[in-house]
């Protein structure tokens, strides 16, 4: 997602200095968001990331320093200036030792400000130009309009300008593997490989050859040298995945390799150098397998440099919307089928649901739509009766309490053959009660008597 006008928020109780702020940086060229107070701010901050905020330092309720202070906590990469008119040379020092970027009295020269804006925005490491050969190729296969994606992919950015190994945490199907090859593409080795190999998925016999490679008659069936795959990977980036299910003694083997930068293939007497940049992810709680000695906690320290969280497709739920128009337009060309889009029903129960299987079960679900789909809008029919293949719907509280009252009558009643005496006892209910309850949920007692006959 590339960004063709960097983004300004500005924020200032006085109406009026903010709309005269918002018309010279739009002059200039930038793209402006107004709020009335810090917390508006807020609010958008949890809707959109902006690439710098300009903020007043005395407003009614929240002042700026606390918004600063509430930024710089969740997202510390993002460039602050503060404007008073109460400014002193003391309080400017104050505030840049706690992190912020500029710092300007009222009345300000227009000049200073952009020449602040613009010098905030060259070290913004959520600028993305147009003009930056990687802009639209190191993130393009993450699609998001989540703040906390944003936020995400802001730290990314900045881990891929370096070389230190990375963790990336996260439920199954959210897109470990994207991330770790949105940041070797972001990478000064995005020129050399990507080598990606899940762990998991390769028997504990093989998965040495498979990394390190093994010379001829190493084994049965070694007919020929095999490179392994930091060799493949010379230069660029190895992906671990799931690295939490590798055996003791692969972690033995793999924790010498990145101490020494070399490897010894299976039935050789001879190391290699190897010049990789490992990623790894897990769906695992390492910290816990380090103390239940499943993991080895020297391996953990070295693969934890930098520790990155994707959340869950749950707790991104704006992001539904956009992956779902996503995935029909690629699916639909690949069936050869002229869906448009989501009918507004379809699209609640799709926003609406738990995706314990994150956004690989979202594309499975508008997949099968797709494919089933005989008309230009997929209906909530398909995209109900797809997901209930994988997961129950994420239902409100009270329609869940109906269904299970329901359910219980329906058992009750069936139990006892449509007896009201009986069922109203088996229930613990009076028979009045226990009436009204069936009239609530439309149930007829008399239906499983003559079932029961």
């Amino acid at each position: 997602m590339s960004i063709s006008n960097p983004k300004i928020l500005l924020v200032d109780d006085d109406t009026d200095l903010l709309e005269l702020l918002s018309m010279r940086l739009s002059a200039a060229g930038y793209e402006v968001e107004t709020a009335p107070s810090a917390e508006a701010a807020l609010n958008q901050l949890d809707v959109s990331r902006p690439q710098l905020v300009i903020t007043d330092m005395r407003m009614s309720g929240m002042d700026g320093m606390a918004l600063f202070e509430h930024i710089h906590r969740t997202t510390p990469t993002l460039p602050v200036i503060i404007l008073t008119a109460h400014g002193t040379i003391p309080d400017a020092v104050a505030a840049a030792q706690r992190g912020v970027f500029g710092y300007l009295s009222k009345p300000f020269d227009s000049k200073a400000l952009l020449a602040q804006v613009a010098k905030g925005l060259r070290l913004s490491p959520s600028l993305y130009s147009q003009n930056d050969e990687l802009t639209g190729t190191w993130r393009a296969d993450i699609i998001t309009q989540s703040a906390a994606m944003e936020d995400l992919l802001t730290k990314a950015k900045l881990v891929a300008e370096g070389d230190a190994s990375v963790l990336i945490h996260g439920e199954s199907g959210t897109g470990k593997e994207l991330l770790a090859h949105a940041i070797h593409d972001a990478s000064k080795r995005s020129h050399r490989p990507f080598v990606a190999v899940n762990c998991a998925a390769i028997p504990e016999q093989l998965l040495e050859s498979e990394l390190f490679g093994h010379v001829k008659g190493a084994f049965t069936g070694a007919v020929r040298d095999h490179k392994g795959l930091f060799q493949e990977a010379e230069g660029g980036t190895l992906f671990l995945d799931e690295i939490g299910d590798m055996p003791l003694l692969l972690q033995v083997k793999l924790l010498r390799v990145l101490q020494e930068r070399q490897v010894r293939p299976v039935g050789s007497g001879q190391t290699i150098p190897v010049n990789v940049r490992i990623i790894s992810a897990t769906h695992r709680d390492l910290k816990a397998e380090v103390e239940a000695g499943n993991f080895r906690e020297d391996l953990y320290y070295r693969l934890h440099v930098v520790a990155l969280l994707i959340p869950p497709l749950s707790q991104r739920r704006e992001d539904i919307p956009l992956l779902t128009n996503y995935f029909i337009g690629l699916l639909s060309i690949k069936y050869n089928k002229p869906i448009n889009g989501v009918a507004p029903e379809a699209m609640e129960l799709l926003v609406g649901a738990s995706w314990p299987g994150n956004v690989r079960q979202l594309m499975n679900v508008v997949e099968q739509c797709v494919v089933l789909s005989t008309t230009p809008l997929i209906s909530s029919a398909l995209v109900y009766e797809a997901m209930h293949k994988d997961e129950e719907q994420l239902v409100s509280f009270e329609d869940a309490r109906k269904q299970f009252e329901r359910d219980y009558l329906v058992r009750v009643l069936k139990m006892t053959a449509g007896n009201m005496t009986q069922a109203a006892r088996l229930a613990k209910r009076n028979r009045t009660e226990f009436y009204k309850l069936l009239q609530r949920h439309n149930l007829d007692a008399s239906v499983f008597k003559r079932t029961a006959d």
